[in-house]
């Protein structure tokens, strides 16, 4: 019997998610060899593409600003980060990763990285773009189902009166 194309589609979301737990536990993996959280991983993940703001990191984190303050505070304390004036806008303060911070989290993911680009050999251009747009695409989902949780924990939060 042929495989059907919803067998297909849930087996290509099951690898999915297999590959989700795996990189999840790398994370975590490298985070306690760096004694970092999760929270903290998040960002320096963030911080790898280039300095952000606060307000920025605080987005891309999903943690409330007070949260990302003391998280920032944190990794400027163990050499991962320092803040900055921002080159195009002097009030703007930017956050961005020292060379320490960047060395020691390319001496956990170098490796995995090198190896990993080897594994995209074999694939056409047009293959990799293909694999791009569905990456995005469900990143998008994601993050659009985060916000949508995120939401509703609001909302159902019990307020506080006094």
């Amino acid at each position: 019997m042929a495989r059907t194309r919803q067998a297909a589609i849930e087996e290509a979301g099951r690898a999915m998610q297999r590959y989700q737990r795996s990189v999840q536990s790398f994370d975590d993996a490298v985070g306690r060899a760096l004694g970092l959280g999760p929270a903290d991983m998040r960002c320096l993940d963030i911080l790898s593409e280039g300095p952000r703001t606060a307000g920025e990191l605080s987005a891309a984190t999903g943690l409330r600003p007070a949260a990302t303050t003391a998280l920032i505070d944190r990794l400027v304390v163990k050499g991962f980060v320092v803040r900055r004036p921002s080159e195009s806008d002097r009030r703007q303060v930017l956050v961005a990763m020292t060379e320490e911070g960047a060395r020691r989290t390319w001496d956990a993911y170098g490796p995995m990285v090198t190896e990993g680009q080897q594994a995209f050999e074999s694939f056409t251009i047009a293959e990799l773009d293909r694999m791009r747009d569905l990456l995005d695409g469900v990143t998008e989902l994601t993050d659009r189902h985060r916000a949508r949780v995120d939401v509703e924990t609001r909302s159902a939060a019990p307020r506080h009166t006094s």
